[in-house]
């Protein structure tokens, strides 16, 4: 290929330069390999999910299932692996710190995994970067499962805690020096199915199978207000979501708000439950959670990180609306640049049986192409359809014939991506072929854009199995007209259940895909369905007794349309 006109940036971190000021969910993590042997009979492949993140002393500290470690970071992007073992000899099993605890106590960050035994301990640090821990409590006798710890504004501490599709979350103070529950357990909440939509178990929420599974507790306090956070209806569905409850005491009683907190049904990287919402040190609120790809198995997942905050009433949201395209690393906004290649024409140097090459750009991360081996020079290319400035390109592994289990250190992707404007002279673009990191959800932001129509992924090395991705994911801007708005927005809800609504409207011709955004009030449109290649939506995440608020924009290479008035429903 001809480089006579050449720029190259080199990537010291996880996809990032030094200058870069952007972010796209999935998160570039290394995540670990499955080690749970009956996890792994349709592939060996990446898992973690149960994120719990707090800010300790400047920095971001972030666990997850499985992952024989943890991340911290000093800028919630350039993450660093501490390896660590918090199993002791005598627990044995797989489950090192699922869904685990994660706390501070004055100076102090405590760590606790799941179990319903009492023979975990429970780990302090007041060197965590440094990877120094000790047991503060052997035998942590209550135990429990999905547990979360908070400390109170006086010092009380608390832990919350239950995954179930029959029992509710539960809440007990601890003693501070002994950790011995102060009074019993208490019941917190339980799921309403029959009221709340969104709660009921299913990928489109109809499935009678299971009764909904509540997990994944989480406690925040604002403005003198308690907000326990929780996990439904489960982890394996696009519409997983933590929701909430609000209190004015640690043990409650708490009231229900109606939506999920965290919410991402539509969109490549899908789902948005069982997670923690933080606070930064400058200020803004964070909500990181659970992305679902449940391929090889209901377990495999990813992490996402959104933007979130409480309203002047005190409601507390996340904004999960383009969450999988670039956001703003300084307060999560979308930064405005469009997904150029949506099913736009691809060519690949090879294809693994029916791992097709348009599997890359469907927007969809359940689905992948793979090359037929994972040798060097193995290459795919999409064509843009004229050329566009480029901003940033997002590369998404996907896991075929790995070899790979548990955490891996040592471990490298390395590519180069060329463009070119007529698919015959060709520039380098990014050159990775040097890269020393494990990026599996590589993400690119260009310190200066490129303009192009071709862009050419050249395979240098995988860690194992086949060369494969979920998506190829160029994003810029075109440089044609923003889509046209949307007309005639219509929502239908019966009685007959309340929960849920069809929603219609006519459809635009330059638009491939759609934002609904939906709420309780007309400025309270937290919740957003990003739709492609259709003109109507089943919405069954409704409270049966509350009115809802819709409206919709749509959406093409060159920007957003603007929004519908919010249309009422009763």
């Amino acid at each position: 290929m001809s480089t006579n006109f050449t720029f190259v940036l080199l990537l010291l971190t996880l996809g990032a330069s030094a200058q870069q000021q952007t972010y796209c969910n999935p998160v570039n993590l290394d995540y670990g390999y499955i080690t749970i042997p009956n996890f792994m009979t349709w592939g060996k492949h990446r898992a973690t999910a149960d994120p719990a993140m707090v800010v300790y002393k400047g920095d971001f500290y972030l666990f997850s299932t499985n992952q024989a470690g943890y991340w911290w970071s000093g800028d919630m992007l350039h993450w660093h692996f501490n390896a660590r073992k918090f199993l002791r000899p005598w627990n044995g099993g797989y489950d090192e710190l699922c869904a685990p605890a994660v706390g501070v106590i004055g100076d102090t960050m405590i760590v606790f995994g799941s179990t319903y035994t009492s023979n975990f301990s429970v780990w302090m640090s007041t060197d965590p970067k440094n990877n120094v821990w000790k047991p503060l409590v052997d035998s942590f006798a209550i135990g429990g499962w999905d547990p979360d710890f908070f400390t109170d504004d006086d010092g009380r501490l608390y832990m919350y805690n239950g995954s179930s599709n029959r029992y509710p979350l539960y809440g007990v103070e601890l003693s501070r020096k002994t950790f011995e529950p102060i009074g019993g357990r208490r019941e917190m909440y339980l799921l309403e199915p029959w009221r709340y939509g969104w709660q009921n178990f299913g990928e489109y929420m109809d499935n009678t199978f299971l009764d909904p599974f509540i997990e994944g507790a989480w406690m925040a306090k604002h403005n003198g207000k308690y907000y326990l956070q929780y996990a439904a209806p489960g982890t394996e569905f696009s519409g997983y979501a933590d929701g909430v409850v609000v209190g004015e005491s640690p043990l409650g009683p708490f009231t229900p708000q109606s939506d999920p907190v965290s919410y991402k049904p539509g969109g490549f990287a899908r789902g948005a439950g069982h997670g923690s919402t933080y606070r930064d040190p400058f200020g803004n609120w964070w909500h990181v959670s659970t992305i679902s790809i449940s391929v090889k198995n209901n377990f495999e997942r990813r992490i996402g990180i959104w933007p979130a905050g409480f309203d002047k009433d005190g409601v507390l949201f996340c904004n999960t609306a383009f969450g999988d395209y670039p956001l703003s690393l300084k307060d999560g906004h979308f930064m405005g640049w469009m997904l150029l290649n949506y099913k736009k024409p691809v060519q690949v140097s090879s294809t693994l049986g029916g791992y097709n090459a348009d599997n890359a750009v469907d927007e969809n991360i359940k689905t992948y192409w793979s090359a037929a081996t994972g040798d060097k020079g193995e290459w795919i290319q999409t064509d843009l359809g004229a050329v566009f400035t480029v901003r940033a390109v997002q590369i998404d592994y996907a896991d075929q014939d790995a070899t790979l289990v548990g955490k891996q250190s040592g471990i490298c992707h390395q590519y180069i991506l060329y463009a070119s404007d007529d698919g015959k002279h060709w520039r380098v673009l990014v050159d990775k072929s040097r890269n020393n990191l494990d990026v599996p959800h590589d993400y690119v932001e260009f310190s200066v854009a490129a303009r192009t129509r071709f862009v050419r992924m050249v395979n240098v090395h995988v860690p194992t199995g086949k060369f494969a991705l979920s998506g190829l994911r160029v994003f810029g801007n075109g440089d044609g007209p923003r889509p046209d708005s949307v007309h005639d927005l219509i929502v239908l809800r019966t009685e007959k259940d309340k929960r849920s609504a069809w929603i219609k409207w006519r459809p635009v011709d330059n638009a491939f895909a759609y934002n609904i955004y939906t709420g309780l009030a007309p400025d309270k449109l937290y919740n957003c369905i990003m739709v492609y290649d259709a003109n109507d939506y089943w919405y069954k995440a409704m409270d049966k007794e509350k009115a809802y608020y819709f409206s919709i924009e749509a959406i093409n290479e060159n920007g957003v349309s603007g929004r519908t008035p919010p249309l009422r429903v009763e």
